[in-house]
């Protein structure tokens, strides 16, 4: 319960930045219209709808990492987590009132890219259910990136270091291009991230092919549990200085 009161004041401050929330939620609908338009004067089949809805909502987990990570740094900033640490509250329940209200900015975002993609020719079937399920673990690893960024660093700081972040999760996901077209080294690096495989997973489950689906899904939890046991550690760490 008292993971839930401080997640119903969290979810109050994400909702008090309607323009971020809104330019996270756009900017996915916008880039998948885009690119569906750009398939339709492609000789080659690079950007169908099928291919590219998977990629796009992994994309838009990134802003997801943004909205944790300021929330955090901002409550540092302002000393809010000073004051409230008198409270007994343990680390663990902290990190769980800032995940809950992230949840449904998921889901909502999901959603909207989904309406979208049925829109642009995306046909509905019982593998969007799947595909929704895996989604919602992916979620959890963007979420955890967020919250490790706004616990070691300050808002000002997460804004700085969500550019770059942006940027590596895009072109090392092979969200807008297959990573076998370059090959080599960057797609080494590529599939030692997580990344990659969150789309690959994403995309398994659109197709239908569950069999693909466990191997890139098994590297995105263990990269989540690495990350929220790093940033539970850091968190304590704040608690006692």
């Amino acid at each position: 319960m008292r993971s839930v009161a401080f997640a119903e004041r969290n979810l109050k401050e994400i909702f008090r930045d309607p323009l971020t929330l809104l330019f996270g939620i756009g900017l996915p609908v916008i880039i998948m219209w885009l690119f569906s338009v750009m398939q339709k004067n492609m000789p080659f089949d690079l950007y169908n709808i099928e291919n590219l809805t998977p990629g796009v909502i992994v994309f838009s987990f990134s802003f997801i990492t943004l909205f944790s990570g300021m929330l955090i740094g901002k409550d540092k900033s302002s000393s809010l987590l000073m004051r409230i640490f008198a409270s007994p509250m343990s680390a663990s329940n902290y990190i769980v009132g800032y995940v809950l209200p992230l949840l449904p900015v998921a889901v909502f975002q999901i959603v909207v890219c989904f309406m979208t993609a049925l829109v642009l020719g995306l046909s509905f079937n019982v593998k969007i259910l799947v595909a929704l399920v895996v989604l919602m673990v992916i979620a959890m690893l963007y979420i955890g990136f967020g919250i490790l960024l706004g616990t070691y660093f300050t808002d000002k700081q997460v804004g700085g270091i969500f550019a770059i972040f942006v940027n590596l999760t895009t072109w090392l996901s092979g969200t807008w291009f297959e990573l076998d077209m370059i090959g080599g080294m960057f797609q080494t690096i590529a599939y030692i991230l997580p990344f990659a495989h969150a789309v690959d997973a994403t995309r398994a489950a659109f197709s239908g092919e569950y069999g693909d689906i466990m191997v890139p899904l098994l590297w995105v939890i263990g990269y989540t549990i690495v990350i929220f046991f790093i940033a539970i550690a850091g968190f304590k760490k704040k608690m006692i200085s």
